[in-house]
């Protein structure tokens, strides 16, 4: 341990509230930033500009710092590898971060361990994804392995000629992501649909010291999508036993030992619940604080990004235990005002009670500007509160506005 660095890869919303837990805790952090003007810029003077896979700038970074870690998976693992072998810290280190870098991997390594996953197959042409469709029934999810996010690289295909493009792009060295550029993978993934319910996702945190490599876990919660994009996520998850509470922590924990990962862990689940019980299944992983989690900012003891920091330094972990009976976080998605904030004074008077972090972005459509958290007794009340106070920013009704 030297002077309490942390040197962070990416510059958006969640190195920005990082910094505020990080600031708490005493601890420096130095940053990786896309822009000057940037989420994680605006308020971490400690920032070099440059891209994630510029091994000057990851170097730059790391210059003088206790650990390094990430707000995204985008990085290049052989200069990890080779900051590790100089004897950098890196957590996650390249050898568990591959398996959220590319899903095939983490498919074929989540089974191993023994964790429920949906059917899968590694695809290359057009007979071997109908084999698949055949064997397991159309729909199937069509996944490019590497790069997509928030719905991107994903496609539920009725036939191979859904993902013909993507097929093409294999034969000729490499699927591109639409609107993404890059390389999405030298295969597809293919998956069966799971008729789910509803989405869970189970974080919890792992430091690689303490006895027998420390784990916590924060309640389960439930996600709610919109456009393969997070709305809204209730912890804990409602109406749901405590024995298949305890089984998604369970699942999360397993992975996190089985890939050896030090900091937070998100484990995006299918819940299915029917008349033979419910069964879990895991859908997608994410080695970092993640949206699922920004809940636990004011509705944990320890936050995810307090947490995550206390991982990666290897001290000991905090208490995960939810404050309230019921958190309710709720994105604010795209806003029709040039300024969420102008919302404050309508927002904040009718509201008092309901948290808000705004990341400093420009307003695009559909983009993750913020969001809300509501804590309570009452679960009904508090979604409609957060729900209510999120359309305020986003301009819904533009009446009153600044009164």
């Amino acid at each position: 341990m030297g002077n309490f660095t942390v040197a962070v890869v990416g510059g958006g919303q969640l190195a920005r509230m990082m910094s505020q837990q990080a600031t708490a805790l005493g601890v420096r952090l130095r940053t990786l930033v896309e822009a000057e003007d940037g989420a994680t810029a605006q308020v971490v003077p400690d920032s070099v500009v440059g891209a994630a896979k510029d091994e000057a700038a990851v170097r730059a970074i790391c210059a003088g710092a206790d650990v390094l870690t990430f707000e995204h998976e985008h990085v290049d693992d052989a200069q990890l590898e080779r900051l590790e072998a100089e004897g950098m810290p890196v957590r996650p280190g390249p050898h568990a971060l591959r398996y959220a870098q590319d899903k095939i991997a983490m498919r074929a390594r989540v089974s191993e361990l023994g964790v429920e996953c949906p059917r899968w197959a590694e695809v290359r042409t057009a007979a071997d994804l109908a084999a698949f469709g055949d064997d397991v029934g159309w729909p199937v999810v069509v996944k490019t392995p590497r790069g997509g996010y928030d719905g991107k690289g994903v496609r539920l295909a009725s036939s191979p000629d859904d993902v013909a493009d993507w097929l093409a792009g294999l034969a000729s060295g490499g699927v591109a992501l639409e609107g993404l550029g890059g390389d999405g993978g030298d295969a597809l993934l293919a998956e069966e649909r799971v008729p789910f319910t509803r989405e869970l996702a189970a974080l919890v945190a792992r430091r690689p010291g303490g006895p027998e490599a420390e784990i916590r876990a924060w309640p389960v919660v439930e996600t709610v999508q919109a456009a393969g994009v997070c709305s809204e996520v209730i912890a804990p998850a409602p109406g749901l036993s405590e024995d298949v509470l305890r089984h998604a922590q369970e699942m999360a924990a397993t992975i996190a030992r089985g890939l050896d990962v030090t900091g937070v862990l998100a484990v995006e689940m299918f819940c299915v619940e029917g008349e033979d019980g419910v069964q879990l299944s895991v859908n997608e992983l994410a080695m970092r604080p993640h949206n699922s989690g920004h809940w636990t900012i004011e509705g944990s003891v320890t936050s995810q990004f307090e947490q995550h920091l206390r991982a990666v330094l290897d001290l000991p972990l905090g208490e995960t235990a939810a404050r309230q009976p019921w958190a309710v976080m709720v994105n604010l998605l795209g806003s029709a005002l040039a300024d969420p904030r102008a919302a404050y004074p309508r927002m904040m008077a009718q509201f008092p009670d309901v948290k808000v972090h705004v990341y400093g972005k420009d307003v695009r459509p559909g983009r993750k500007l913020g969001h809300v958290t509501a804590l309570g007794a009452d679960l009904g009340e508090l979604r409609s509160r957060a729900n209510a106070a999120v359309a305020l920013l986003r301009g819904d009704d533009e009446t009153g506005v600044g009164s």
